[in-house]
């Protein structure tokens, strides 16, 4: 029997989706007609670049070219937004995240868009993570229908704050952004391999990173009576070089834990003995579970350390954020976007890195992933994340943009024509 074409079951009725290679190359048009706009714009988030919690001018621009769009914005707390594309009340909803804020850092790159805001500029790439978000999301509100077509929905989030501890995702996660979220997908620049590559692994891709303060206290002196005295220095000494080697017999070696000291610091003339010394550090590790329970082994590694020598040790352990952990299929739906839009040779391994990573918090709660995203010019200089002489090539913020839109539909895995 025909279906009545002016009937209301006809009129509402779901229209046919296209086929995943075709909605794909449809999101790579809409990138590359937005092309001259979208690095416009990287250029004008890089010249002005907002430190963790600022990001009053960079949450503006991507909340009005959404807004603009006929996208669903909501403004967050302070800074950052959250948009939402698609179906409104989606059996599957994945969410692209993307951090706002640069680092307290000088620019050396001498680039024309350099940094206007003395003490700060984008050394890490977020400006390339922002812009390729705010592509991929004009792209996805372009293709809003198919996403209703699959009962399925988008949610952009900028966040700010992702350069602290905790990070920035916390507030997020605190204000609602995964209620309703599958999965959650983002991007990091990679410096060390070439735009137009992407850097995939499964398992911990960043690693868990708390700070630890260690103070030590007790009767100083003269140096020329240590016996009368509880030695800070010496003591300390032995927090520094005792500490992290205990712990490489008090963890498991494949937790890849390791501790560094940032400060150390003690008296202030060469014949007193002080009353404080203190030494402040990371400890970073790629177990999310030790990550759980390893505070407690640290202070009591201290106490041990330090007792022979009479003195008080105070710790202090500040919880930084836990490791990124890529799940399978997140990995595979970015694999599946990156050969279909990038070419077969565009996803290499990538290799774990000690950094940290805030959107390891997201990751506790939904599966995701988080790929590299090559930065470097080919043949080009290999540039370091976090010092100022960074440089990337633009064609990342492109790239960024078509392959986020990309995997939204690869990772939904509703089109079986495929």
């Amino acid at each position: 029997m025909k279906t009545d074409p002016l009937s209301p079951t006809a009129q509402t009725a779901t229209p046919p989706t296209s086929t995943l290679p075709e909605v794909l190359r449809r999101a790579e048009s809409e990138v590359e007609a937005r092309a001259q706009e979208l690095l416009g714009w990287r250029r004008d988030v890089h010249a002005h670049p907002e430190v963790c919690w600022r990001e009053h001018r960079t949450t503006e621009l991507v909340v009005a070219a959404l807004t603009e769009a006929g996208a669903q914005v909501r403004r967050m707390r302070g800074t950052g937004a959250v948009v939402d594309i698609g179906h409104p009340d989606p059996r599957e909803r994945v969410a692209l995240r993307a951090d706002l804020d640069a680092l307290p850092i000088e620019e050396e790159t001498g680039l024309p868009f350099a940094s206007q805001n003395s003490g700060a500029c984008h050394a890490c790439g977020h400006d390339v993570h922002t812009i390729g978000l705010l592509g991929a999301g004009l792209a996805l509100q372009a293709l809003s229908e198919e996403l209703v077509a699959r009962e399925a929905a988008v949610r952009l989030v900028f966040q700010p704050a992702e350069e602290t501890h905790p990070g920035g995702a916390l507030t997020m996660m605190d204000q609602g952004v995964l209620e309703g979220v599958d999965r959650m997908l983002a991007v990091h620049c990679d410096p060390s391999i070439d735009v137009g590559t992407v850097g995939l692994r499964v398992g911990p891709v960043t690693a868990a990173a708390d700070e630890v303060h260690v103070t030590i206290t007790g009767r100083g002196g003269h140096t020329s009576r240590p016996h009368l005295t509880q030695d800070i220095t010496y003591a300390l000494a032995k927090v520094v070089t005792d500490v992290p080697a205990a712990l490489t017999r008090r963890l498991d070696p494949r937790a890849a834990a390791v501790l560094v000291w940032g400060v150390v610091r003690a008296g202030s003339a060469a014949n007193v003995i002080p009353a404080r010394g203190e030494a402040v550090g990371t400890l970073r590790m790629l177990d999310a579970e030790l990550w759980e329970v390893v505070e407690p082994i640290f202070t009591a590694t201290v106490e041990a350390v330090v007792a022979p020598y009479g003195v008080r040790a105070t710790v202090e352990y500040t919880k930084g954020v836990p490791p990124v952990d890529n799940e399978n299929t997140s990995v595979v739906a970015f694999s599946k976007a990156a050969m279909m839009l990038l070419g077969a040779g565009s996803v290499q391994p990538t290799r774990q890195s000690m950094g940290g990573e805030d959107m390891g918090w997201y990751l506790q709660e939904v599966p995701g992933a988080m790929a590299r995203l090559g930065t470097r010019t080919p043949g080009g200089t290999t540039y370091e994340l976090h010092q100022g002489d960074l440089v990337v090539d633009e064609r990342s913020v492109l790239v960024a943009a078509k392959l986020l839109a990309g995997a939204v539909f690869t990772a939904l895995g509703t089109d079986a024509r495929a």
